[in-house]
């Protein structure tokens, strides 16, 4: 059964071309051009992905993303036409699960769709994935385990809560430290350094946490 991807994109020429793009690796797209009609949709329809174009008539895509994330976690990828426009959306932790930049390739869109829905099928599988006891500190993979300071929980729980999103290291730094202290960005990257050998140890070496150049850190899977 081919799995349904919503296209919110007011520009009817790119929303057809993506959409044939879709249809061609069997996927089944559906076309929305206003920002008004999206939510009544998703709700009745249930798609499994959602490409969302911030510049919309109507709602735009960030108040979109905001409202759907109250009541489905659908995997979203936002579409901007500005580079600099992925870090304030970053900021605004939306809870989108991808960012892309136009002009993009189709066939570059539809494969990091198949990579979010990939994803989202491996975290179903808890056996693939870092569990968390946040009642111990600790963390485990394939039934090893190791101890984390409060710190480093604190810095894995919201990598490990939605993985591959990027999470700037203001971000991270707001998650670790209930008191709001102002701390510098070696302060992170230090910790980083320490919970990458300590995942490492549980998983044959595995290094689980990727720098993102100029911008923070992500989980990988």
């Amino acid at each position: 059964m081919s799995q349904s991807i919503l296209i919110v994109e007011d520009e009817i020429k790119l929303a057809n071309l993506l959409a044939d793009y879709f249809k061609q690796t069997d996927y089944q797209p559906h076309l929305i051009h206003h920002g008004d009609e999206v939510i009544s949709w998703i709700k009745a329809h249930q798609p499994q992905a959602i490409l969302l174009d911030i510049m919309l008539p109507g709602k735009n895509g960030i108040d979109l993303c905001k409202e759907i994330r109250q009541f489905s976690n659908i995997p979203i990828l936002m579409v901007t036409a500005k580079v600099e426009e992925i870090d304030r959306l970053l900021g605004l932790e939306l809870g989108a699960d991808d960012y892309i930049c136009k002009p993009f390739s189709p066939r570059e869109v539809v494969a990091r769709v198949k990579a979010v829905l990939r994803r989202g099928q491996i975290i179903e599988n808890k056996d693939d994935t870092l569990q968390l006891d946040e009642h111990r500190f600790i963390v485990s993979f394939h039934q090893r385990e190791v101890g984390l300071t409060a710190v480093e929980f604190q810095l894995l729980k919201p990598l490990a809560a939605k993985p591959e999103r990027i999470f700037t290291r203001e971000q991270l730094m707001q998650n670790m430290y209930s008191d709001h202290r102002i701390v510098n960005y070696r302060t992170i990257d230090s910790h980083i350094k320490k919970l990458r050998k300590k995942l490492a140890d549980i998983s044959e070496g595995k290094d689980w946490i990727q720098s993102v150049y100029g911008t923070g850190y992500r989980l990988l899977l």
